[in-house]
């Protein structure tokens, strides 16, 4: 099992050539957070291995004996009326010390009205995609777990259909004495198996990314730290801005462009995704939680207005035998997505 662990991370040398981020890959819903806990903690949370079943969306190897029987179903409200849902549910299995994990995830756009270019209606259309999703994460020693998920994907565009499949890899590494979590995590290594067209040349990439996290929790106050860098396989991800080109100062004198180090510093930021978690009670059943990303910051915010782009926030809390929890992402001036769940351990009933 370790000799193929190892060759599966291994062969991502010549995989990652062809992937792609930044709106070249279908199936873009696969990067939308799994939960409100997620989304507060930036979209991205890699790290944490607690009882919390949505986390093995992201790292498959934070699967734990914590999430034995645990139940969660989440739902977001994008720009548009565009919604997007996920449900997942845990399973340990003792004799074996592996976890698994089932689950849904669903986005739907709505009705699109179908015209051509001269505006004239030819009906409504559906348009709504689909990933179901099996996972399992087995230990390797007792601080290292590797896990995988994988995917089948199914997208509806009215009339056009396509679907695919995908894997994620995932290791973490914990310290329980020291409260530390390393983690590595490839997602969304795949393919199209049919396109729209139902032309094989059409094919497009699937959006995969490699990312890296730490987690840190203070030793006399209960609050973990979070950074994770996204974009493992790909350095540069700045996004050049024409509307830079016409930038002026005072005097009308034309703007510099940064230098080299200043443009790398930027870059090297915008990989970087910073969170953290207040964990309030004994059995932490309030939590408060805050991110910042930068390169949403940077690609989001409207030049001569100030916003929180970038920034998200939430909170969750245990009543009873369900836990709460709520989510915002700021992505822009205009506005930004409320998320918000429940979970549950079916063993308290």
């Amino acid at each position: 099992m370790n000799r193929l662990l190892v060759l599966c991370f291994c062969s991502f040398s010549y995989l990652v050539h062809g992937q792609w981020t930044g709106g070249r890959s279908t199936f873009s819903f696969l990067g939308l957070p799994a939960s409100p806990r997620v989304s507060a903690l930036g979209g991205t949370i890699i790290s944490v291995a607690d009882d919390d079943i949505n986390l093995g969306a992201g790292n498959p190897a934070v699967l734990n004996a914590r999430m034995h029987q645990q139940l969660s179903f989440s739902h977001s409200f994008l720009a548009g009326g565009v919604t997007h849902g996920y449900a997942a549910y845990g399973h340990h299995i003792k004799s074996t010390q592996a976890t698994v994990q089932l689950g849904v995830q669903y986005i739907d756009y709505g009705v699109i009205e179908a015209t051509d270019i001269y505006f004239q209606s030819y009906g409504d259309l559906r348009v709504k995609e689909n990933a179901f999703m099996a996972g399992v994460s087995i230990p390797i020693d007792e601080r290292i777990r590797a896990g995988m998920n994988t995917r089948f994907i199914s997208s509806s565009l009215g009339t056009l259909q396509s679907v695919g499949v995908s894997m994620d890899w995932g290791l973490i590494y914990q310290d329980t004495a020291q409260k530390l979590s390393l983690a590595f995590s490839a997602r969304h290594w795949g393919r199209q198996l049919r396109t729209y067209s139902g032309v094989s040349a059409d094919r497009e990439p699937l959006p995969f990314e490699m990312q890296i996290g730490l987690s840190k929790q203070l030793r006399y106050l209960p609050f973990r730290m979070s950074v994770v860098y996204t974009n493992l396989q790909r350095w540069n991800v700045r996004y050049d801005d024409p509307n830079a080109e016409n930038d002026a100062l005072l005097f009308g004198e034309v703007a510099q462009e940064p230098g080299a180090f200043g443009i790398n510093v930027d870059n090297f930021f915008r990989h970087l995704l910073f969170s953290g978690e207040l964990l309030i009670g004994a059995k932490e059943n309030f939590r408060l939680r805050l991110a910042y990303n930068h390169r949403q910051r940077k690609e989001l915010s409207t030049r001569g207005f100030g916003s929180g782009a970038g920034f998200s926030f939430g909170a969750g809390v245990k009543v009873n035998r369900f836990r709460l929890d709520y989510g915002r992402s700021i992505y822009h001036l205009a506005g930004g997505a409320n998320h918000i769940g429940i979970s549950t351990n079916l063993q308290s009933f």
